[in-house]
């Protein structure tokens, strides 16, 4: 059975610099990296020492409140250094990595065959547990609660997207061992959501044991908050897991070969990049790899992800553990002579205030100005034209700000995650950090409920 889902309400973000679907097997990195900060909520205990030798699933940290949460490394190497923040906090464990890469060895057998406790098991020890986040909290999922359903996006729409048909070709039988791992662990449907646009690979619509939706529309038809929305709502209770397509992959590696296989494909994003293509890499790895030689002069912005909800970092930084997009656009460093006041052709904005609506297929090249200062957030109607889900957003911002759980939990705190207001934060006329406020409502919530 398959459902065709129309989203009406969204913006599309046309951008230059989307990648040519060629693949380009990257040299391997100097260093690779595994960033606690990826992963919110985490107190992270260190298992290893610089100096110490890994292989590709060695255990680098754990959750110190969850010992059987463990992060893995993702090649087999020397560990060369432990990067602190404040008040010691751990930033980085950075793994230099061997010619050849050794693995851990991890249960090796059919899904289907295997109990429930021994698939978490066997993710947990893999250190691809991680890879599987729940609603509400947009957190990293519990092994030892059960979802409702778990969910597979297996399209993007955000700002030069990666076309994951092109990523996953010829992997039907990874993808399928994956799916039968997530079927053990779900108490109800395993939903993949295709577009409906493009026909689907047939990794995806030959998919044994799930349920196939397909959406229609602009961005955040993509977003995985989106679809739960449209599909099965979380209310207050319930629980739904999310997973990557690229990860749903690594865990069939897991039971097919009984390695922690981190290989990924990515696309090499951005208008600020000389040729956009797809690189066949490592989790982890540092950017430089991939971008070296590759990128225009001038000063510009590395993006772990994409342009709406990416992460900053710099040119010898590394890849972020959810991300399969690196974005390279212009910093935002020069004055604009007439600001506003000038027709705007090559300006992209939502509205009639430029020439250029007269140009809907028009590609744009956009830098890190915000276009004006702060102010106090105004009603203006915007947030309401691109947010699709059926809760009032400026309504439950406020009742964020104000800390009113009871208020927050009746206007759908339970359904979103920071994504979900990217493009609120994108049109906001009062240049507000959205996303941090439903991050800070969120955990609000995770202390209340706890």
């Amino acid at each position: 059975m398959s459902d065709k889902i129309t989203i009406k309400r969204g913006l599309d973000i046309r951008l230059k610099g989307k990648a040519e679907k060629i693949f380009v097997k990257a040299g391997m990195a100097e260093l690779f990296g595994v960033k606690p900060t990826d992963f919110h909520g985490l107190m992270p205990k260190l298992a290893v020492k610089v100096g110490d030798i890994v292989k590709a699933g060695s255990v680098l940290f754990y959750d110190k409140y969850q010992p059987e949460m463990k992060f893995t490394s993702p090649v087999s190497g020397q560990v060369q250094t432990i990067n602190r923040g404040e008040r010691r906090r751990i930033l980085e464990v950075i793994v230099k990595p061997d010619d050849a890469i050794e693995y851990e060895s991890f249960e090796k057998e059919e899904p289907s065959a295997l109990s429930r406790e021994k698939v978490i098991k066997n993710i947990l020890d893999s250190g691809l547990w991680p890879a599987i986040r729940q609603r509400p909290y947009n957190v990293i999922a519990k092994p030892d609660e059960t979802p409702k359903s778990i969910f597979i996006s297996a399209f993007d729409t955000v700002p030069l997207a990666p076309d994951y048909d092109f990523i996953v070709k010829g992997m039907e039988k990874e993808f399928q061992a994956g799916v039968d791992s997530l079927i053990k662990l779900c108490g109800g449907k395993v939903h993949l959501n295709v577009d409906s646009e493009y026909p689907p690979s047939s990794v995806f619509t030959q998919a044994q044991g799930v349920q196939i939706n397909r959406f229609k529309g602009p961005h955040p038809s993509g977003n995985v908050g989106t679809q739960i929305h449209f599909i099965d709502p979380v209310n207050k209770g319930d629980i739904v897991w999310t997973i990557a397509p690229q990860d749903v992959i690594a865990i069939g590696r897991l039971f097919m070969y009984g390695q922690y296989d981190a290989s990924r494909i990515i696309a090499l994003t951005g208008s600020e990049v000389l040729k956009p293509k797809y690189y066949k890499t490592i989790a982890g790895c540092c950017i430089r790899s991939i971008t070296e030689e590759n990128i225009k002069e001038g000063n510009v912005r590395y993006i772990s992800g994409n342009v709406l909800t990416g992460t900053k970092v710099t040119k010898n930084g590394f890849l972020g553990y959810y991300d399969s997009q690196i974005t390279v656009i212009p910093e935002g460093d020069q004055y604009e002579f007439m600001g506003w006041l000038s027709p705007g052709f090559d300006k992209y904005s939502i509205s009639y205030s430029f020439w250029s609506w007269l140009l809907p297929r028009k590609e744009y090249k956009i830098n890190t100005n915000i276009k004006g200062g702060k102010r106090s957030l105004m009603i203006t109607g915007s947030f309401e034209k691109v947010f699709p889900m059926d809760i009032y957003p400026m309504q439950l911002l406020k009742a964020i700000i104000i800390e009113d759980i009871d208020l927050m939990e009746k206007l759908g705190i339970y359904e979103v995650a920071e994504e979900d207001f990217a493009l609120c934060e994108f049109v906001d006329t009062s240049k507000t950090n959205i996303q941090e406020i439903v991050r800070k409502g969120l955990d609000l919530m995770i202390k209340e409920m706890n």
